[in-house]
C-alpha cells in the first residue's frame, strides 16, 4: 500500500504540472489502472489491497494500542474483533450499498455477492463493523463504548486507502470542475467534462487529516481516559468531511433525481444522523469525570 500511496501523491504533483501547461489532464495520460498486479492467471486490484491493507494496519495499530495502559480488551478480543469487524465491512458494506444506493439488487440477491463487480458502502460496512463490536464486546463483557474508542482510531487507515483505490480505479469522480481548479481531471464514463478529483478530496480529509487528528489524540493526550472522546472525533469528523466533499462529488447516476429533489446528495443525508451521534458522544465525554489511569487490561 505504500506503493499506492506514493504513486497517488506522485499523480496529483504531476496531475497540477500537467494542467498548468494548458488543457484539462486526462485521467487515462497518467498510466494509472485498477490493476496493480498481473500474473496472467491471476490480478490483484487496487481496491482489493486497499480493503486488505487498511484491515491489516488497522489490526497491527490496534495491538499496539491495547499494550497501553487502561486498554478496554486483551489481545484475544482484538483477535476476535479482527474476525468479525472483517465480516462485518465486507457483509455490511455491500448490503448497505444495496439499501442506500442500489435497491434493484435486492431484487437479485444472488448479484449480492458480486462484490468484484463494485459497489460498497462507508455507512453499512460501518453498521456491521458497530455490530461486530457489540457482539465481542458482549461475550468478553467489555466496555462498549471504549472497545469503540479504540477501533475508531484505525479506521481511517482504511479510509485513506480505500478513496486512493478510488482514484487508481478511476471511479466515484467528482462534478464539473471550472477553469479555476487547474487539477480538474477528465475520467473515463464522466464524459469530455474536467471534473474535481473528489477521491483525493476524501482520501486527504476522511482519511489523512482523520487518522493524524485521532492518533494525535490518542498518543499524545489523555482522550483515552474520555470514554467517547474518541469514537465522537471520529464520527462528527467523518460526517464534517464527507458532507463537505459531496459538494465536490458527482452523485450516483440512479441517485441523481434524488439529491437534485432533495437538495442534498444520500451521502450527506446519511453523515447527518452519524455527525449528531459523534457530537453526544463529545460532549458526553468531556462533562464526565475522566477514567483513572490505574485500571488494568481485560485478561
Amino acid at each position: 500500500m505504500l506503493s499506492l500511496l506514493s504513486t497517488a501523491t506522485a499523480l496529483a504533483v504531476t496531475s497540477a504540472s500537467a494542467a498548468g501547461a494548458g488543457g484539462p489532464i486526462r485521467w487515462e495520460d497518467l498510466g494509472v489502472s485498477p490493476i496493480a498486479l498481473d500474473l496472467g492467471f491471476f490480478a490483484l486490484k487496487w481496491y482489493s489491497l486497499a480493503y486488505l491493507a487498511g484491515i491489516i494496519l488497522g489490526y497491527w495499530h490496534l495491538s499496539k494500542m491495547i499494550r497501553q495502559p487502561g486498554a478496554p480488551m486483551a489481545q484475544r478480543h482484538a483477535d476476535d474483533l479482527f474476525f468479525y469487524a472483517t465480516l462485518g465491512i465486507i457483509l455490511g458494506g455491500r448490503l448497505g450499498y444495496a439499501i442506500f444506493y442500489a435497491p434493484e439488487l435486492l431484487s437479485h440477491p444472488q448479484n449480492l455477492v458480486k462484490l468484484w463487480e463494485g459497489g460498497m458502502s462507508f455507512h453499512g460496512g460501518l453498521m456491521g463493523t458497530v455490530l461486530a463490536i457489540a457482539w465481542v464486546a458482549w461475550r468478553g463483557r467489555l466496555n462498549f463504548v471504549r472497545v469503540c474508542d479504540y477501533i475508531a482510531v484505525c479506521v481511517p487507515f482504511g479510509l485513506l486507502f480505500g478513496r486512493l483505490a478510488n482514484f487508481m480505479n478511476g471511479e466515484l469522480w467528482g462534478r464539473e470542475a471550472g477553469p479555476d481548479v487547474p487539477w480538474a481531471m477528465v475520467f473515463p464514463g464522466g464524459g469530455p467534462i474536467a471534473r474535481h478529483p473528489s477521491q483525493l478530496y476524501e482520501a486527504g480529509l476522511e482519511g489523512l487529516v482523520l487518522m493524524v487528528v485521532l492518533l494525535l489524540l490518542f498518543w499524545k493526550s489523555r482522550a483515552r481516559w474520555r470514554p467517547g472522546l474518541l469514537v465522537g472525533t471520529f464520527a462528527l469528523g467523518y460526517g464534517l468531511a464527507r458532507f463537505t466533499v459531496e459538494f465536490f462529488r458527482e452523485p450516483d447516476a440512479q441517485l441523481l433525481e434524488f439529491a437534485q429533489r432533495s437538495g442534498l446528495s444520500m451521502g450527506q443525508w446519511l453523515t447527518i444522523p452519524m455527525m449528531a451521534i459523534g457530537l453526544g458522544f463529545l460532549l458526553n465525554a468531556v462533562v464526565r469525570k475522566p477514567l483513572s489511569t490505574t485500571g488494568a487490561a481485560p485478561a
